[in-house]
């Protein structure tokens, strides 16, 4: 069964539960430093799968399932040339725990090795710093006619244990795509809390794990991939200016939009036609709709939406981190909205599951979280779950938190099924 290296992002616990819910067959088999999982899958996965994710930022296949070491990396980088085109080639290495020497040595006879093929090679990297992300696309190391990147990986706990695990660079984010559906996009609303593209996506795929009643893509194992699902119907009745819509219309899913403010509805609806300009994404093809609606209130539609996927509301925009007592008289006031939308989803979108973001606050040594919130989903019927195998951010709350370092105000992540399905 193929065997991967997946390099996450910086939230690694919530990009290994979207790898859990995404990844058919997924098996998983280590993780090194809480930044590279290694885990298995009997379909191919390539840079097409790679762009669906949020929280993955490199994807590398083994290339050998013999034992090997670092004197035969020369001998492997040659083979996984070999189909690329006549002229210069450009290589790439990247390392996990490997001493500056040692990768000075191996790229220099790396090197030596093209030379007494006749290749001439160009090396992208240094023994301190690996090739950047937006260069491995723009190099061509992704590209088998110009060159390759070798990911070097040592399994094991103990050094006389280990074993060299090495693979081929296959996908990488595109940061230039999500850099201009973050700040390219003509309406942004920087008065409140902004989601990243990326949170987004991975909200999407928890989200359509959900639907699938807490089940990964059915692998095609004559194909080797993922089997082809139907395009999903998503409900964002947050949606702000549309973050959440616009993956949506990316991967060919079709949109449900609303917002109780008309300025977001208008950013939303704007966002939505230039993003289908820019991609050529066809109405006939994946529909939008677009409304003002107050999210407690009830959900009038002709057809019930597969998921509600959305980033409910993080309360006022803060410039400086609240006090214990502002913190929670928001925290008194979001409470009292959630409450409100999740009854009335419950009631009027019946057996819909919900991948939903909850603030919460952190002040000096006190994180504040919306616990009615929770109390509300359980009396309307909705349990609380996680991707197989992923444990919760903390143990008495069965959620991922999503916040960085400078950032007063973070994201609980809160995934909750029905518990009558439709």
């Amino acid at each position: 069964m193929p065997s991967y290296a997946a390099f996450l992002g910086h939230q690694p616990r919530i990009s290994l539960a979207e790898l859990s819910a995404t990844v058919p067959g997924f098996v998983f088999r280590s993780l090194l430093n809480d930044s590279i999982v290694l885990f298995e899958s009997p379909v191919e996965l390539d840079g097409a799968f790679l762009d669906t994710l949020g929280g993955i930022v490199i994807l590398a296949r083994r290339v050998t399932d013999q034992a090997v070491t670092l004197a035969e990396v020369p001998s492997i980088l040659l083979s996984e040339l070999k189909d690329a085109k006549r002229g210069k080639v450009v290589f790439a290495l990247r390392t996990f725990l490997m001493p500056r020497q040692t990768i000075h040595t191996l790229y220099r006879q790396c090197k030596e090795s093209l030379r007494k093929q006749g290749r001439p090679c160009r090396y992208v990297g240094s023994e301190r710093e690996p090739a950047a992300t937006v260069l491995l696309r723009d190099a061509g190391l992704l590209d088998p006619k110009r060159g390759c990147e070798l990911v070097l990986l040592y399994e094991g706990d103990e050094e006389e244990n280990r074993t060299l695990w090495v693979g081929r660079t296959v996908a990488a984010q595109d940061v230039n795509a999500y850099t201009k559906r973050d700040i390219g996009k003509p309406v942004r609303d920087t008065t409140v809390g902004l989601l990243p593209p990326k949170l987004a996506q991975i909200l999407l795929n928890l989200g359509a794990w959900l639907g699938r009643g807490g089940q990964t893509p059915v692998p095609d194992l004559v194909l080797k991939k993922a089997k082809k699902s139907e395009p999903l119907t998503v409900l964002d009745p947050f949606c702000g200016t549309g973050v959440i819509p616009l993956e949506c219309l990316v991967r060919g899913w079709h949109v449900l939009a609303s917002d109780l403010m008309q300025k977001a509805v208008n950013g939303s609806e704007k966002n939505i036609e230039w993003l289908r300009k820019e991609m050529k994404i066809l109405k006939k093809d994946t529909d939008s709709l677009v409304w003002k609606q107050d999210a407690t209130k009830p959900f009038v539609l002709k057809k019930l939406p597969d998921i509600v996927v959305s980033e409910t509301t993080l309360g006022p925009a803060l410039e400086d981190r609240p006090s214990q007592k502002s913190a929670a008289k928001i925290k008194t006031e979001l409470e009292k909205l959630e409450a409100a939308f999740i009854e009335n989803c419950s009631k009027t979108l019946p057996g819909v599951p919900l991948a939903l973001t909850w603030p919460f606050w952190k002040i000096k040594n006190e994180t504040i979280f919306l616990d009615r919130a929770w109390d509300a989903a359980h009396s309307a019927g909705y349990m609380a779950t996680l991707p197989p195998g992923i444990a919760p951010s903390r143990a008495e709350r069965l959620s991922l938190l999503y916040r960085r370092p400078d950032q007063y105000v973070g994201r609980e992540i809160v995934l909750l099924i029905p518990k009558k399905r439709k």
